[in-house]
C-alpha cells in the first residue's frame, strides 16, 4: 500500500510548476494596506485586524535575528506575502471541485491517495489559500473539528480567539510578529475530551509561484484524556529567487492527553524556512515531535515543549539533511516547569556536498523542582570532506533533584562497513545508502509506514550522486 501511495516520487514531482500568472495582481512587499486587504478578503472580526496591525508594527520595530544562519540574502521587500488562484474555490470538500492543475499537483504528491488509504481527514493549501478540506463523518460525530483557520475564526470565534497566538505571541521574535501580521490559511484542529483518534490527519502546504511567502497557522487543541496524530507536509519548486516560509504551529495538550505532530518538510533551495512550533503540555500529557527537514536553503526551526503540568513529557525526534548550498539550523527546546517532568531529544543530521547542519538546543529546568529527567542525543553523519556539522546545546538547570544526560557524536561513514557490503556484491552507492538508512532508522520508524517510505525516498533523492 505504501509504495502505491507514494509511487513515482522524484525530483520532478517536487519541482513541478503550474502557471502562476494569478500572482501578477498581487504586489510585493509589506504594508498596512496589504494587511487591511487580507483581513477584508477574509471578512475577519475587528479584533483580528487590530491584532494584525499590532503585529505589523512589532515586526517593523524588531531587529533581525543576530545569531544562527545569515539572512542577508532574504530581501523582504521582494516577497509576495499574499496571493491565490482565482480559479480555486475555497475549502472544496471533494477533489473534483479543485482546479485541474492544482489537483494534479496534489495527485503527484500522493495526497488524495493517502487520504483514501489511511487518513481521517486532509487539508491542502496552495499559496495563501486552503483549496481542499475534508474530515470523515465518524470523527465529526464525535465532536472533532478539523477546519481551515480562515473558516474556524468564523465558525468557532470564541474558541479560536481564546487560543490563537497565546502559545506563540507576536512579541516572541521578528518572524512571529510577521506571521501575526500576514498569516493565512492553515489548520484548526480540536479534539474533545476523551476522544482518541485512531487515524492521523494531514495538511499539505504547497508554494507554486516565485518569491512567494507562505504563512499558514496551525492551531491544535487536544482536550483532557484525548489522543491525536497530525501530519504536515510541504514543498515548493525552485526558481532562483528567494521564497519565505514563516508558518506557526501552536499545540495545547490537555491533562492525560497524547499528541503526535509529524512533519516532512521539503521546500526548495530557494526557500528560507523560518518556522515556529511550540506546545504547552499539561499534567501527565505527552507531546511527541517527529520531523524531517530537507530542501530549503536556510532553515531555522526548533520545536519547543513547555512542560507546565506535573508528570508532563516531551519526545523530540528529528532528521536534518544539509546538501550543497544548504544551512540546516535545527534542534529542540524544552522547558521543565513542574515536578516529575521528563523529555527525550534525539536528533540526527546528515551533511554532504558542502552543506552545513547545526543542532541548536535549549533545555531549561526551573528552580526547586523534583524528579525531573532529561536526555539529549544528537548525532551527525558527514558524508564528504567539505561538509560540516555543528552542535550547540544549551542547558540551564536550576534544580538539584534531576537526572540529565547529554550525548553527541559526529563521524563519517566507516570505510570498513562499505568494504564489507561491496565485497558481498552490493554496489558502493547502495552500500552507502544502507549505512545512512541504518543511521536514521530510529527516527524513521516513528513515522507511519507510508510516510516512512516517503522520507526514505526523499533521502535517497538527496543521496543521488554522493559516492566519491
Amino acid at each position: 500500500m505504501s509504495e502505491f501511495i507514494f509511487e513515482g516520487l522524484d525530483k520532478e514531482t517536487f519541482d513541478h510548476k503550474n502557471d502562476y500568472s494569478y500572482q501578477k495582481k498581487f504586489g510585493r512587499g509589506l504594508s498596512k494596506d496589504l494587511i487591511r486587504q487580507i483581513s477584508a478578503d477574509k471578512n475577519e472580526p475587528e479584533w483580528m485586524l487590530e491584532f494584525r496591525l499590532d503585529s505589523y508594527q512589532k515586526f517593523l520595530d524588531m531587529d533581525m535575528p543576530n545569531w544562527g544562519p545569515n539572512l542577508d540574502e532574504l530581501n523582504l521587500d521582494e516577497i509576495v506575502y499574499y496571493a491565490y488562484d482565482n480559479e480555486a474555490d475555497k475549502d472544496a470538500k471533494t477533489w473534483d471541485d479543485v482546479p485541474e492543475d492544482i489537483k494534479n499537483t496534489f495527485e503527484k504528491l500522493g495526497i488524495p491517495k493517502a487520504e483514501r488509504a489511511m487518513l481521517a481527514g486532509v487539508g491542502a493549501q496552495y499559496e495563501s489559500q486552503v483549496v481542499y478540506h475534508s474530515l470523515k463523518e465518524e470523527w465529526e460525530l464525535q465532536g472533532v473539528i478539523f477546519e481551515d483557520c480562515d473558516v474556524a475564526i468564523q465558525k468557532h470565534p470564541e474558541l479560536f480567539k481564546k487560543y490563537f497566538m497565546k502559545c506563540v505571541p507576536n512579541t516572541d521574535h521578528k518572524f512571529a510578529a510577521l506571521h501575526g501580521a500576514v498569516w493565512s490559511g492553515g489548520t484548526f484542529l480540536y479534539i474533545p475530551n476523551g476522544v482518541k483518534m485512531s487515524q492521523p490527519l494531514q495538511a499539505y502546504f504547497r508554494m507554486n509561484a516565485p518569491s512567494q511567502g507562505q504563512f499558514e497557522h496551525t492551531l491544535i487543541i487536544v482536550e483532557d484524556n484525548a489522543d491525536a496524530h497530525y501530519i504536515e507536509g510541504c514543498s515548493a519548486p525552485k526558481y532562483g529567487s528567494s521564497a519565505l516560509h514563516a508558518g506557526c504551529v501552536e499545540v495545547y495538550c490537555g491533562k492525560n492527553s497524547r499528541v503526535r505532530y509529524s512533519s516532512v518538510e521539503n521546500w526548495s533551495k530557494d526557500t528560507f524556512n523560518l518556522n515556529t512550533k511550540r506546545a504547552i503540555v499539561n499534567e501527565n500529557a505527552i507531546m511527541e515531535w517527529v520531523g524531517g527537514n530537507m530542501g530549503s536553503g536556510v532553515t531555522m526551526l526548533y520545536p519547543c515543549s513547555m512542560l507546565v503540568g506535573r508528570g508532563a513529557r516531551a519526545d523530540h525526534l528529528g532528521i536534518a539533511f544539509a546538501n550543497a548550498g544548504q544551512n540546516q539550523d535545527t534542534g529542540a527546546k524544552v522547558s521543565c516547569l513542574a515536578d516529575n517532568t521528563s523529555c527525550n531529544i534525539v536528533m540526527k543530521s546528515l551533511s554532504k556536498g558542502g552543506g552545513l547542519s547545526t543542532y541548536r538546543g535549549h533545555l531549561f529546568v526551573a528552580p526547586n523542582l523534583k524528579g525531573v529527567a532529561a536526555k539529549v542525543e544528537c548525532d551527525a553523519l558527514i558524508l564528504d570532506p567539505i561538509s560540516k556539522s555543528v552542535t550547540i546545546p544549551k542547558m540551564d538547570i536550576r534544580s538539584t533533584d534531576v537526572v540529565i544526560a547529554h550525548e553527541a557524536s559526529a563521524g563519517k561513514i566507516n570505510p570498513e562497513d562499505i568494504f564489507y557490503l561491496t565485497s558481498r556484491g552490493v554496489s558502493q552507492e547502495q552500500a552507502e545508502a544502507m549505512v545512512v538508512n541504518g543511521f536514521i532508522e530510529p527516527i524513521i520508524k516513528e513515522l507511519p509506514l507510508e510516510y516512512a517510505v516517503e522520507m526514505n525516498r526523499l533521502i535517497e533523492l538527496e543521496m543521488e550522486g554522493s559516492v566519491g
